[in-house]
């Protein structure tokens, strides 16, 4: 007789993690002026450490686009664009003896060479792109969408390294989740650092949750929780 198949595990439908990886608790919209597009992998989704979900519900001034391509900037928003007014976030290559950027957020040429009007093209800015993925899956969503290269190119040059730690390995130290990526730019675009610390608290309980030992699951026989303990008598395996 074949067995009965085990149930799909539940899903919250706003975080869209686990539930009992739920971090909903946790979340606080955090209004921000510029807009906050990321552009997810496909197989990106699948991971229960991904944060571009929460970044989302975090800053409400926002959009999350799962794909691999689209036609460009416009078809995503739905609107007319200014694409020198979007920044996009791309690590891009790490060059042997270059020399440290200047400031925490640059803009960079195509060369990757910091540019001189880096701040006053960073104040104009409508709105930035994150891409949501490994490295790999980032340099994937990087080359097959061309029009990102009409986007300002923005570079990051964190100061804290991510909270992923132990839970999972970065390629590079510079490398951080995509919402502490998105906190941190907006953080700095704003000029309210407070945004990081308060953008994080739900990234905060999700690793805590994940390294938390789960509850075992109730096996057949199990008496209720509510049940007086068994005698020994009784012939109980319980441990």
């Amino acid at each position: 007789m074949r067995s009965a198949a085990a149930p799909a595990p539940e899903i919250c439908p706003t975080c869209l993690k686990l539930q009992h990886l739920c971090v909903c608790e946790a979340v606080e919209p955090i209004p921000t002026r510029i807009f906050l597009l990321v552009l997810q992998h496909p197989q990106e989704k699948r991971e229960n450490l991904g944060t571009a979900q929460i970044a989302h519900l975090q800053f409400p001034n926002s959009a999350l686009k799962i794909g691999l391509s689209w036609p460009n900037l416009k078809r995503i928003l739905g609107r007319e664009v200014d694409y020198k007014r979007w920044g996009v976030l791309y690590l891009g290559p790490a060059k042997a003896g270059a020399a440290p950027l200047p400031s925490e957020v640059v803009v960079v040429d195509k060369a990757g060479a910091p540019q001189k009007d880096s701040d006053s093209v960073l104040a104009g800015l409508e709105g930035v792109i994150v891409l949501d993925g490994t490295w790999s899956q980032a340099k994937t969503l990087w080359w097959r969408n061309a029009w990102l290269l009409k986007c300002r190119r923005i570079v990051l040059n964190p100061s804290f390294t991510s909270m992923y730690g132990q839970a999972r390995k970065e390629p590079r130290r510079d490398s951080v989740s995509t919402l502490e990526a998105a906190a941190f730019l907006l953080s700095r675009l704003e000029r309210d650092a407070g945004i990081l610390d308060r953008a994080l608290a739900p990234f905060a309980l999700l690793l805590k949750k994940v390294r938390a030992p789960r509850p075992r699951p109730p096996r057949p026989g199990d008496a209720p929780a509510s049940a007086a303990p068994l005698d020994e008598s009784d012939g109980s395996d319980e441990a």
